[in-house]
């Protein structure tokens, strides 16, 4: 459902009063962290950032939709790559497409949590390991491409070859992410 800038004033205050940061409110809404500090602000409409709402739940709520979506991602995977040892999703969008990627390209799926607004995290020690092995990084969408930077970075540092990341929509015009190729299925930037 379509929300008027002052409903998604109101859901994000709803949120912030919950306790969930920007980093979460973004994920949740699939906005820039920039926008839900602006949203939280009260500023006027005039003043608003440059992003673009993306609104992926007709998709989300059905696994076969995302395992769909899933096939697409591993398709673009297999065409940029030969060799992946793992996927790592990042959570909370990401996690569902890795998952899905990695039963059909027969690959081991990590997570990777984004736990602040600042988009730090950690690398779940439940899932694959990334130490030595070649890594794919998927999330739903790539906003500022902050959260993507610190995963590879984090990625990296845990010993992980990062060669791809992919991104159901990305918002910027970007084609690379910390000089790691960047795949979109849709690109959605404003003209």
């Amino acid at each position: 459902m379509a929300l008027s800038i002052d409903e998604l004033r109101e859901k994000v205050a709803q949120m912030t009063k919950k306790g969930l940061n920007t980093q979460q409110i973004a994920d949740e809404f699939s906005i820039s962290q920039r926008t839900v500090i602006w949203l939280n602000s009260g500023a006027a409409e005039v003043d608003h950032p440059d992003d673009v709402r993306i609104g992926w739940r007709t998709i989300g709520v059905r696994p076969n939709r995302i395992n769909a979506i899933g096939a697409i991602m591993a398709d673009v995977v297999l065409e940029e790559l030969t060799d992946v040892d793992t996927i790592v999703g990042i959570s909370l969008n990401g996690i569902l497409f890795a998952n899905s990627i990695a039963d059909q390209i027969d690959a081991d799926v990590a997570i990777f949590r984004s736990v602040s607004e600042e988009g730090d995290g950690h690398l779940s020690n439940k899932y694959g390991n990334v130490a030595g092995r070649k890594v794919v990084v998927v999330d739903d969408v790539l906003s500022s491409g902050e959260t993507m930077r610190k995963t590879i970075k984090t990625l990296q540092d845990a010993g992980g070859d990062v060669v791809l990341s992919v991104v159901l929509v990305n918002k910027t015009e970007e084609n690379a992410v910390s000089g790691i190729p960047l795949r979109g299925l849709i690109r959605a930037v404003r003209v």
